[in-house]
C-alpha cells in the first residue's frame, strides 16, 4: 500500500451527531426508558438508575450497542496461507538491541542516521474477520495497527558502525481504545457484503464516533526536524524517532481536520511542504503547504473534484503540483446498492491535473488520460512547455480486487511516463520498461525531487509468488537509466516504445525485500553516489536482515548484510533519515 496498496480510511455521509436529551424531557425520558429497558438494566445492574439521566442514557446506548455487537457479529481469525507467513505480526521487543552479526561492512562513507520502515502489524495475533446474520467482512493485510521497525547506525572513532534495532507499534487513539480493551472492538468496514460493510460503518460511528480504525502504517516523513508516522486515514502521529515512543498528533495547530497524505513532497528552494487530503465527502480533496517550520498552514484549497477518488501520491516541479484524479473511487452510496465501497472503474474518466504551486481550483490545467491505477510517482519534473510524471501504473486495482483474477497480471504495475504540454494541451502517454517488468514503490535521489534525474529505483514483482500469496512480493530491485535505451533493442528491431535500459539486484529464491530506500553517499559526486538499504526476508530459513546495495555496483552481492534478531514482517514504505 501505502503502496503501496493502501485503504483509504475516510469519513461517511453518516454524520455523528450527539445523544442530546433536552432538559425538560429528561425526567419522563428517564422514567419512560427505564421501563422499556428493563431487560438491558437487568443485564447491567451496576448502572444506578438515580445517576444523572443524560449519563445514564449514554452509559445504556454505550452497553446495549456492544450487546448488539456482540449478539450480532462473532470475530474470526483470517487464515494465513503457508506463502503468507511473513505478514504475520510480531510482538514488540521492548527494548533497543545491538546487532552482533553482520555480513560484509558498512561502508565508511554511509551516514550515521536511522533506517526506519512502517507497515502493518495487527493486533491480536492477526487480521480478523466477521461474521454475521447479515453476511460476512474481511479486513485486508493493509488494514493492520502500524508498527515501526528501526536501525540505527552509529559511526565509532575508528570507523565502524555500532548498529541497533527496535520496534514499536504507532500508539494512535483507536490503537490505545483496543489496546486497553484488549480484544478487537472496530468491525471491519471496507471489504464483505454490501450490507454488513454498511452496518459495520453505522455501528462503527456510534459507538465510536469513527468509522475505521487509524492505522497509521504507511509511511514515516520528516518536516522541519520533527518525524511522523503516517497513513490517508487520519492525521499523522509525531514519534520520537530515537525512542520510537509515539508524541502526539500533528495536525499543524488546528489547521488541518482532515486525512494527510502519504507522500507529502517538499517545494524546491523554500522547504515548505505540499500535501493533500482524501474525504469521502466533499471537499472530496484538498491542497495544503505547510511552512518550513512547520507551523503554519500557508496554503489550503479545495481542487473541488466530482468524485473520491482514491489518491496516494502528488507531484511537485519548480512551479506546478500535479494532481491524480483516476478512477478508483470511494462511494458509500454503492452499498446501498449491494455495490463495494470501493471500486475501480476502468470505464470511467482518468485525468491529471496541473496547479500552479500556490493556486486554487480554478487555476487547474486538466489533462485526460488512458484510465488506469497509480499509487506512486518516481518523479514529476517540467521540461520546456511539457510537465513529466513518471511513475508505477497498472491497468486494474489491488484494492478491493483485479476483476479478470490475479493470474491477468492487470495490477501488477509498469513505469509509465505523461508528457503534458501546458501550451498546447497535448498528451503523451508510454511504457517506460518492457513488457514483462513489473514494479513499484519507487525512490530515487530525494535532491532531485521536481527536477529532471537519471536514475531511479524500485522493488521487483515476483508474479507467480505474488498469485500464489494473493499479496504483491519483491524478489529483486532494479536501477532505471531514464536516459539510457536498453541495449537489446538497439539491433535495428522496430519498437513502438523504446524501453529504457534497467539493471537488476536479484535475490535468492525465496528471498523477497520491502521499505527500499536510496542513501545518498556523504560528498558525494553523481545522482547516483550511494546505496540502497531494504528490509530483506528469506521465507526458507526464517531469517530478516537488512541488505546495503552500492548504486553503482548494482548487481554486484550487497555490501552488508545486517541479521536482525527477530523476524521483520513485509511492510510499506521505508526512509533514511540523517540525525
Amino acid at each position: 500500500m501505502a503502496t503501496s496498496y493502501m485503504v483509504l480510511a475516510v469519513n461517511s455521509s453518516v454524520q455523528k451527531r450527539p445523544f442530546i436529551v433536552p432538559h425538560r424531557f429528561k425526567h419522563s425520558m428517564s422514567v419512560g426508558l427505564s421501563s422499556v429497558f428493563k431487560p438491558i438494566l437487568r443485564a447491567f445492574p451496576q448502572i444506578p438508575l438515580q445517576m444523572d439521566a443524560s449519563k445514564t442514557m449514554t452509559d445504556i446506548k454505550t452497553k446495549f450497542l456492544e450487546a448488539v455487537v456482540d449478539s450480532l457479529f462473532e470475530y474470526v481469525d483470517q487464515p494465513l496461507l503457508p506463502s503468507q507467513s511473513n505478514f504475520a505480526p510480531v510482538e514488540e521487543i521492548g527494548e533497543a538491541t545491538l546487532i552482533t552479526h553482520i555480513q560484509g561492512e558498512i561502508p565508511q562513507h554511509f551516514p550515521e542516521g536511522v533506517f526506519i520502515r512502517n507497515g502493518s502489524n495487527p493486533l491480536f495475533g492477526g487480521l480478523k474477520s466477521t461474521k454475521s446474520i447479515l453476511g460476512r467482512s474481511t479486513c485486508s493485510w493493509v488494514e493492520g495497527e502500524g508498527m515501526l521497525h528501526a536501525l540505527y547506525f552509529k559511526k565509532q572513532s575508528d570507523g565502524s558502525f555500532t548498529v541497533v534495532y527496535n520496534n514499536r507499534h504507532v500508539e494512535t487513539e483507536t490503537y490505545k481504545l483496543e489496546k486497553q480493551r484488549n480484544k478487537p472492538l472496530f468491525l471491519p468496514a471496507v471489504r464483505g457484503d454490501s450490507l454488513v460493510v454498511l452496518s459495520s460503518i453505522l455501528l462503527n460511528q456510534l459507538r465510536f464516533g469513527k468509522i475505521y480504525k487509524y492505522y497509521s502504517n504507511t509511511n514515516v516523513i520528516e518536516h522541519s526536524g520533527k518525524f511522523y508516522s503516517v497513513a490517508e486515514s487520519h492525521i499523522p502521529q509525531e514519534i520520537d524517532i530515537f525512542t520510537l515512543n509515539t508524541l502526539k498528533n500533528w495536525d499543524v495547530n488546528g489547521a488541518w481536520n482532515r486525512p494527510f497524505c502519504s507522500h507529502p513532497k517538499k517545494v524546491l528552494g523554500t522547504g515548505e511542504m505540499v500535501m493533500f487530503g482524501v474525504d469521502a465527502t466533499k471537499p472530496f480533496l484538498e491542497v495544503g503547504i505547510v511552512s518550513a517550520d512547520g507551523k503554519e498552514l500557508v496554503h489550503k484549497v479545495d481542487i473541488k473534484l466530482n468524485r473520491c477518488c482514491l489518491c496516494h501520491e502528488i507531484g511537485i516541479t519548480r512551479r506546478y503540483i500535479a494532481i491524480l484524479d483516476f478512477p478508483l473511487t470511494i462511494d458509500s452510496n454503492r452499498l446501498l446498492r449491494r455495490e463495494p465501497l470501493i471500486k475501480y472503474d476502468k470505464e470511467t474518466y482518468a485525468r491529471i491535473g496541473i496547479m500552479p504551486l500556490y493556486g486554487d481550483a480554478d487555476s487547474i490545467q486538466w489533462f485526460e488520460v488512458e484510465p488506469n491505477s497509480t499509487f506512486h510517482l518516481i518523479n514529476s519534473f517540467e521540461d520546456g512547455h511539457e510537465v513529466v510524471l513518471w511513475g508505477c501504473r497498472a491497468l486494474d486495482s489491488l484494492i478491493p480486487g483485479p476483476e479478470d483474477g490475479l493470474n491477468e497480471f492487470k495490477w501488477f504495475s509498469r513505469c509509465y511516463e505523461w508528457r503534458l504540454n501546458m501550451k498546447t494541451g497535448e498528451v503523451k502517454e508510454k511504457y517506460l520498461t518492457a513488457s514483462e517488468e513489473f514494479m513499484d514503490f519507487p525512490v530515487i535521489n530525494e535532491s532531485f525531487t521536481g527536477i529532471k534525474n537519471r536514475y531511479g529505483y524500485t522493488q521487483v514483482v515476483d508474479p507467480i509468488a505474488s498469485c500464489a500469496a494473493d499479496i504483491p512480493k519483491y524478489g529483486a530491485l532494479a536501477k532505471l537509466h531514464f536516459e539510457e535505451p536498453c541495449s537489446e533493442f538497439l539491433t535495428g528491431e522496430t519498437q513502438e516504445e523504446e524501453p529504457i535500459r534497467v539493471e537488476y539486484h536479484r535475490f535468492e529464491r525465496n528471498v523477497f525485500c520491502t521499505g527500499s530506500s536510496f542513501v545518498p553517499k556523504e560528498d558525494g559526486l553523481e545522482e547516483d553516489d550511494g546505496w540502497i538499504i531494504t528490509f530483506v526476508h528469506n521465507e526458507d530459513t526464517g531469517i530478516s536482515q537488512v541488505h546495503i546495495i552500492d548504486t553503482k555496483k548494482f548487481s554486484s552481492e550487497a555490501v552488508a548484510k545486517i541479521t536482525m534478531p527477530c523476524r521483520v514482517p513485509y511492510g510499506f514504505h521505508g526512509a533514511f533519515m540523517t540525525i
